[in-house]
């Protein structure tokens, strides 16, 4: 008689996670709101090239990293950073540059003086790539200049270059 108890005691708690695990996992009704969904890129990639500093707030690159996820937004390419590590020297740069290149980003946009020294002896070399700099200078061929001012200024700047060479959907 007592196998009868224990059968029925863990059948019934068997029932009882069923039903929470439903209610749990139950997906929301549409007064819960909607799932976010991913964002859909277009095949176009912009590169920021930063200096071992990175993107944190208070940096240089601060304020371009978020130019190009204002042009991301607006024209549905992808963005990303890379921060080139060891000396502050074009010799040491230039391959970081090179590595954008070969992960066939479209636009390379370079801030800090190593990294924009770096792109411009790259770019000469890589017709099919856009390049924008951040700093002084002129452009030329397959180079941008987004002239260096306050962080407004220079989002703005690097938005509208990033949004214009990417496209827009």
């Amino acid at each position: 008689m007592r196998r009868r108890p224990a059968a029925f005691g863990a059948g019934l708690g068997a029932v009882v996670l069923a039903g929470v695990a439903g209610v749990c996992l139950w997906p929301a009704s549409e007064s819960g709101g909607e799932l976010p969904t991913a964002r859909v890129y277009r095949d176009v990639d912009a590169c920021l090239l930063a200096d071992s500093r990175g993107v944190a707030p208070g940096v240089p690159a601060a304020p371009v990293w978020a130019g190009m996820q204002e042009a991301s937004r607006a024209t549905r390419a992808r963005v990303s950073f890379l921060s080139a590590m060891g000396p502050d020297t074009q010799a040491n740069v230039v391959p970081y540059v090179n590595s954008l290149v070969q992960e066939h980003c479209s636009v390379v946009v370079a801030v800090g003086s190593a990294e924009v020294r770096a792109a411009r002896s790259v770019a000469p070399h890589q017709k099919g790539v856009r390049f924008v700099v951040v700093g002084d200078g002129s452009d030329s061929a397959n180079v941008s200049v987004v002239k260096a001012g306050n962080a407004a200024q220079v989002r703005e700047g690097v938005r509208g270059a990033v949004a214009s060479l990417t496209g827009t959907s």
